[in-house]
């Protein structure tokens, strides 16, 4: 089983899990409608930087562009997840501790596990549903402060709000996750930050542009520019699920930054939560998936190489590594463990 979709997964969920105190400390001198602003602007700048540097070295690009049918379901991720989520975080992050808030996101995780399951009727193993109990029960015990005797209802609720609306996004990228990433991620930024900051100007909210812009503009280069990037190619070989569950890191990283970076400190809670959260990883990544399935005959275009059991079809001249092409899938029935990938969409019984 390839574990590369892993790693990608972790290291986006890392990038985006210190944004959140970062994000809190910008909010001393930004407006928060401004701010999901710049963080999408910037998220957009990182990204085109990113493109001409690969194609400095690389003029061919392997993933299969964008098309006109993709268009719905790159609108629909833009407005939910690159306008209303991160409009609502920030707004709840004014009245939320950075700590609580980043451990707030791991609802994001169990808003695309419900979507996907309930909506997309994507495959949910045993092992995988008690890790879903597990991180839920421990998302629950690192949002509670031992130190305050009163719940903030407003800015929790705006954060379960950002969830839902980025839950929407992951399950609708999926449907496009063979695409170009680098070309979906651009667009939501440059999209996403254009809206938020059009909607501020005509609110009449202060747009600063001094050195706290730039450092907003760096951080979404960063944990929303380059962490899309690998969260999509992460959804084409785990499904949203997973890779929900597995980004489920990034909160507890930004909750120990959070620690260090604005001095808080949650109590005993953040200990019995951790080994929830150990044990909830441990059993989505020993899950194990097999049974006999059926291919339908399928025709696409997506980035791939022959080294899997799907795509041992042969070219008139000889291609090494990843490279995008439309090809024919046959009919075909075997057995091997899978996860819900885009070869492993079939309903189960």
């Amino acid at each position: 089983m390839d574990t590369k979709p892993l790693f990608l997964i972790l290291v986006s969920a890392a990038l985006f899990g210190v944004s959140t105190p970062l994000a809190k400390v910008l909010l001393e001198n930004i407006d928060p409608i401004v701010l999901a602003g710049y963080l999408y602007l910037g998220a957009f700048i990182g990204l085109a930087i990113f493109t001409a540097l690969r194609h400095a070295v690389q003029n061919e690009t392997k993933a299969t562009p964008l098309e006109k049918k993709d268009i719905p379901w790159l609108s629909g991720a833009i407005l939910a997840g690159g306008v209303l989520g991160p409009i609502s975080l920030m707004f709840g992050l004014r009245y939320v501790s950075g700590f609580a808030t980043s451990l707030l996101l791991n609802l994001e995780g169990v808003a695309t596990a419900l979507i996907a399951f309930l909506i997309f009727k994507e495959n949910a193993g045993k092992r995988v549903w008690i890790a879903l109990l597990f991180m839920t029960i421990a998302g629950i015990l690192l949002s509670y402060d031992p130190q305050e005797s009163t719940f903030i209802i407003i800015g929790p609720l705006l954060i379960v709000f950002a969830m839902i609306c980025w839950g929407i996004d992951n399950n609708l990228t999926r449907h496009i996750s063979e695409k170009n990433p680098v070309h979906i991620s651009a667009l939501k930024g440059i999209v996403a930050g254009s809206i938020s900051i059009s909607i501020a100007f005509f609110l009449g909210k202060n747009i600063i542009l001094d050195l706290s812009a730039l450092y907003a503009l760096t951080v979404g280069a960063f944990s929303y520019g380059i962490s899309l990037v690998l969260f999509i190619k992460a959804l084409k070989g785990l499904g949203s699920f997973r890779t929900g569950m597995f980004y489920s890191f990034g909160p507890f990283m930004g909750a120990i930054l959070s620690l260090i970076l604005l001095d808080e400190w949650i109590g005993w809670v953040m200990f019995p939560a951790t080994i929830l959260m150990v044990i909830g990883v441990y059993m989505v990544i020993t899950d194990k998936h097999l049974h006999s399935h059926d291919h339908l005959g399928l025709t696409h275009t997506h980035a791939h190489t022959h080294d899997d059991e799907h795509h041992l079809h042969e070219h008139e001249e000889e291609i090494s590594g990843e490279h995008s092409h439309t090809h024919s899938h046959e009919i075909e029935e075997h057995e091997h463990f899978h996860w819900p990938d885009s070869h492993h969409r079939h309903d189960h019984r």
